[in-house]
């Protein structure tokens, strides 16, 4: 890890490239080395099971180091050493590449297998492919993995044919679906870049607008939900369905938005029937005239209400363009109030990953209740730990406060902390409040670094790297009339790009 933030702390990668249809990637990014010239490096990802392993290669093509260095007594065929020159992994050669390969002899090549299960004769046969993309090529040939290799009809070898073909042109036209499989709990179980079918509502199958978008909540959901379900398996869930429903909420209006968008179509109907009432009658169902809001004047044809007079036919477009117009105002104002509820509940995630004891998860699910996501929340009869923020001690000696969930961070940021402490919050990421107590004294530049270091550690990006963190006085922070827990609004601010550090964070630990 350290080595890769030596290397690529500060690189820009410029191109990803597979390895044929192998299972290995290779991220190539621009660095500047300790001369200063700018050089490509390169980082293998050969994912391969119990031999994967990731590898750092310098512009001549030797290696810098390995995760796992390889030498000549694990293996003749390949050594991993720092300064080698760096070797593909031996290519399978009894695997025929579907890219490169005709599909007809492709399943004649399955046929021969047997009695093997088709997906596992696809597996040992095609370079490249997943047993979850086998198994779905098996679904959709037979539907079933009773018939053997060796026993696939006629027709069947065609469908076989079929769905490679699909897969093919898939792969040469970067057309694949990023698809994620859930579990009836909301957990991730795989994902693909094919829509699956194979499961028949045992996982649910859910496409996502990127792959990027795909890979994120595959590893932050799985790995949330797995850490917390012992202790808030309830909650979790809650939130994860709750985002949902919202997020279908968001798009349904969305797509009421978009009919909103023809509006004026409407009032220029009306406004051409009422310029043209003096050559209609009573009972006509269309009229035809020329169009004066285009330059052409084109003829256009405007349905109308046989049962009602031109005048009322106008005064209906009329009506509906202001109810369309009316519409969108207030759907635009819904819209904003949906996505601010998502960012709220996007905070209490955040919060509940971070929760390490059982009165940060009580007093969660106080803040739920009060907010109306869950009945009443009353807990034992006993009374809680009294909850208290996390509390650290700068190397210059100023105390740091951090706020453990929103509730919490109301009260540091709002009621506790004075106009001249230091406030700070990663920047559009949820995390928690940090404050620094300034005591009437000016915050030397060391304090305000570590405190920026707790913030981001401290946050959803605490895993990541460079995570911009935004700190002012606690004067300019305000909240926002009617907001949500946590919810504030800052100016005249300064950012800081720190890297999260988890050693370092824990060091300056006081009382947690």
């Amino acid at each position: 890890c350290m080595l890769l933030r030596k290397h690529l702390g500060s690189a820009r990668l410029v191109r990803m490239e597979q390895v044929g249809m192998d299972r290995i990637l290779h991220l190539v990014f621009e660095s500047v080395n300790e001369l200063g010239d700018l050089v490509e490096l390169t980082l293998a990802m050969e994912i391969m099971g119990r031999h994967s392993n990731i590898i750092l290669i310098d512009q001549n093509g030797r290696i810098i180091d390995a995760i796992k260095r390889i030498d000549a007594e694990m293996s003749s065929v390949r050594q991993i050493l720092p300064g080698m020159l760096y070797q593909l992994p031996p290519a399978q050669a009894d695997k025929l590449d579907l890219l490169h390969t005709q599909v007809g002899e492709i399943v004649e090549k399955i046929a021969e297998a047997g009695g093997r299960e088709i997906s596992k004769a696809l597996l040992q046969t095609v370079l490249g492919m997943s047993p979850l993309t086998c198994r779905e090529a098996e679904n959709y040939a037979v539907h079933t993995a009773d018939v053997r290799a060796g026993e696939m009809s006629q027709q069947q070898k065609q469908r076989l044919e079929e769905w490679l073909s699909m897969l093919q042109l898939r792969l040469r036209e970067h057309s694949g679906v990023p698809t994620i499989l859930l579990e009836s709990s909301g957990k991730p179980r795989d994902f693909s870049f094919l829509p699956i079918h194979q499961y028949r509502g045992a996982l649910t199958a859910r496409e996502m607008n990127s792959y990027s978008a795909l890979l994120d909540s595959f590893y932050a959901e799985r790995d949330l939900i797995d850490r917390m379900k012992q202790r808030s398996h309830d909650l979790l869930r809650l939130l994860a369905n709750t985002s949902d429903r919202i997020a279908r909420k968001i798009a349904a209006q969305e797509e009421e938005l978009k009919e909103c968008a023809n509006r004026e179509k409407l009032k220029q109907n009306g406004d051409l029937i009422h310029a043209n009432l003096y050559q209609m009658e009573k009972g006509q169902s269309v009229l035809r005239v020329q169009n004066f809001y285009e330059e052409d004047l084109p003829l256009v044809d405007i349905p109308l209400d046989p049962a009602l007079t031109p005048s009322q036919n106008a005064q209906k477009y009329y009506s509906e363009y202001r109810k369309q117009d009316t519409a969108e105002k207030k759907l635009q104002e819904l819209i904003e109030q949906s996505r601010e509820e998502i960012q709220y509940l996007d905070t209490v995630f955040d919060s509940l990953a971070r929760a390490v004891k059982e009165s940060e998860l009580t007093a969660i699910r106080e803040e739920l209740s009060e907010t109306g996501y869950i009945k009443s929340y009353k807990g034992k009869n006993k009374k809680p730990e009294k909850l208290l923020p996390l509390e650290y001690r700068s190397s210059d000696g100023f105390t740091i406060l951090v706020g453990r969930n929103n509730v919490q961070n109301d009260r540091l940021t709002l009621k506790e902390a004075h106009n001249y402490d230091m406030w700070f919050h990663t920047q559009k990421i949820p995390g928690s409040h940090t404050i620094v107590i300034a005591d009437g004294k000016q915050i030397p530049n060391r304090t305000l670094e570590e405190a920026a270091v707790i913030a981001a550690y401290h946050s959803r990006a605490r895993d990541s790297a460079l995570v911009p963190v935004d700190y002012t006085i606690i004067k300019n922070v305000k909240k926002p009339s009617g907001a949500k827990p946590g919810k504030v609004i800052y100016d005249r601010f300064e950012t800081a790009v720190v890297t999260p550090d988890k050693e370092r964070v824990a060091a300056l630990l006081i009382k947690g």
